[in-house]
């Protein structure tokens, strides 16, 4: 194998293809990079859960493929002069990196044993640009549980329709949904669960762009093609929430708040919260304005935000960080927040209907 490339295209796809080259394997061949030449140059990286593919444009002499150290090559790659880089790989899989006045060799391995990525092809696939699929997952990843008490819960539900791509969330004290509608008609229906670990990954691909991504539906895979990335990940299996009869609807108060202001307030007073002294920040609802207090063994932390509308007097206690974390995941100036009672969940939802979203968080009892 054969083959001369440009330094950084070839780092950009060591660093994004090693992402999901396993760490610690029975099988020791998937602790590599599987290296293909032909036309041009991809690099795998595949745990058996998740593995990403990136492709390269490469002047190729010498077809071949091999499986090289992904770290070690990496950081050789990294540390190379900028331009041209050769790699040649001889039969008995001796490794010649040049690059500059740059030479290095090691030792790779054969791929004949590599394990294929699952073929997910389902005819036709869901585009939708990189920039909203991106507002899909960060909107919501942040609300998956990360316990096993329910499997199916470590992931992200996408549920696609002819006129949106909605995910959702759980975890059993919080639910996120983010809805994207395209602007022409998606002519699909389905419904499925990535893992979280996945949807991470692809995370840190997705641009801010316009540009298009794309997934193909397998019958226990995901495919997504960003670009030169293609990630394949096994979907989970099980009974997800239904979470439509859960999120209230017809709340008798309804707030609207600066989500700058209101997150900021919360923010201090969420100060002297720790992982030891998890007491929850009581917010009491009131005509224009909510006042906000939290007490525990380092100290005591109180602040009040203005709002538009009058909250009743309701009283609430809520795990500073759920609170936070739905905060900042709303994408708009201001938000609305739906009220029952101090036993109920509140709700975070839009105030301009070009966004569609919800943010719930479950109460927290608090003591008289």
């Amino acid at each position: 194998m054969r083959f001369t490339c440009e330094k950084n295209q070839l780092l950009q796809g060591l660093n994004i293809a090693s992402r999901t080259v396993a760490v610690k394997s029975s099988l020791s061949l998937i602790e590599g990079i599987l290296c293909r030449a032909g036309n041009g140059i991809s690099l795998t990286g595949y745990n058996m859960e998740t593995g990403i593919t990136y492709d390269i444009e490469a002047d190729v002499r010498e077809p071949g493929e091999c499986i090289l150290p992904s770290k070690l090559f990496g950081d050789i790659v990294r540390r190379l002069p900028e331009g041209s880089v050769t790699v040649v790989v001889d039969p008995s899989f001796k490794v010649s990196i040049r690059a500059g006045f740059a030479s290095f060799t090691i030792s790779a391995e054969n791929a004949e044993d590599y394990p294929e990525l699952p073929d997910v092809n389902d005819g036709r696939p869901i585009q939708i640009p990189q920039n909203r699929l991106k507002e899909l997952i960060s909107g919501t990843i942040f609300a998956v549980a990360d316990n096993q008490a329910r499997p199916i819960h470590n992931g992200v539900k996408f549920e696609v329709s002819d006129t949106s791509v909605t995910t959702v969330a759980v975890d059993g004290f919080r639910l996120a949904r983010r809805t994207y509608h395209p602007e022409e008609g998606l002519g699909r229906e389905m419904s499925f669960v990535v893992p979280s670990q996945g949807l991470k990954e692809l995370e840190k691909i997705l641009t801010d762009s316009e540009d298009p991504a794309s997934f193909l539906l397998g019958s226990k895979h995901i495919l997504f093609q960003v670009g030169s990335a293609t990630l394949v990940c096994r979907l989970l299996e099980g009974d997800f929430l239904d979470w439509r009869r859960v999120v209230p609807t017809g709340s008798p108060i309804k707030l609207v708040a600066n989500v700058s202001d209101f997150a900021q307030s919360v923010e201090r007073v969420g100060l002297i919260v720790s992982e030891k002294n998890k007491s929850p920040v009581r917010c009491v609802f009131s005509n224009q304005e909510v006042q906000m207090r939290t007490s525990n063994t380092l100290g005591a932390a109180e602040d009040k935000c203005s709002f538009a509308g009058d909250g009743q007097e309701t009283e609430i206690g809520f795990n500073v960080k759920y609170l936070i974390e739905a905060l900042r995941a709303v994408p708009s100036e201001e938000v609305t927040l739906e009220l029952t009672n101090g036993l109920s969940p509140i709700v975070l939802t839009p105030v301009d209907t070009k966004y569609d979203f919800a943010y719930m968080v479950l109460p927290v009892r608090i003591k008289g």
